[in-house]
């Protein structure tokens, strides 16, 4: 999926120089709980991100950029080196199988029956069926507004089918919480 950046700090623009220089591939990983009194060091991050090629690149004179990612892997960070002002890893890529084919089909049937429930669903894609399951399943979690440990969650699942799954968890909680209220949900038995 794409992901439009805007890039301002300066480790951040040099990173952006350096890749553009090169291979134009940058991968993105959330940081952990606790990063906020380490922010400029190298705080603990989750070990799965996504690796995105930058498909468009607006330079400003005074050094930023704007730029578009366009996911192109998850990957596993094996290790971190030092030598430049941002965060340097050797990483594996994971693929992204598609699981139960069957299972995959019904949880697009519910997934989409739960947008349709939900208040802030992303209606365009109920009008589009034919997208193919990864499309689908992936423009969904980027569509919705979700936290991003819940983004995490579903970069985390290996299979499109757990991708699925864990997305209609997340809706199905929402829509516990639009009916019952958060915070209420250690109250339902």
């Amino acid at each position: 999926m794409p992901l439009p950046l805007h890039i301002f700090e300066p480790r951040y623009r040099k990173m952006t120089a350096d890749v553009m220089a090169g291979h134009k591939t940058i991968g993105m990983t959330l940081l952990k709980p606790g990063w906020e009194g380490d922010y400029y060091g190298r705080p603990p991050v989750y070990p799965v991100g996504c690796a995105g090629v930058i498909e468009d690149c607006r330079p400003f004179e005074d050094g930023r950029f704007n730029i578009r990612l366009k996911g192109v892997s998850r990957f596993r960070i094996l290790g971190e080196r030092d030598g430049e002002p941002y965060r340097l890893a050797t990483v594996e890529p994971l693929g992204d199988e598609i699981g139960d084919a069957a299972a995959l089909e019904e949880g697009r049937r519910k997934v989409l029956a739960a947008i349709g429930r939900a208040a802030d669903g992303p209606s365009f894609l109920v009008t589009q069926p034919d997208l193919p399951p990864e499309l689908f399943v992936n423009a969904v979690c980027q569509a919705l507004s979700l936290s991003p440990v819940e983004k995490q969650s579903l970069l985390d699942c290996d299979t499109l089918g757990r991708r699925c799954t864990r997305l209609l968890e997340i809706l199905d909680f929402r829509l516990l919480e639009q009916t019952y209220g958060p915070g209420r949900g250690d109250k339902l038995h």
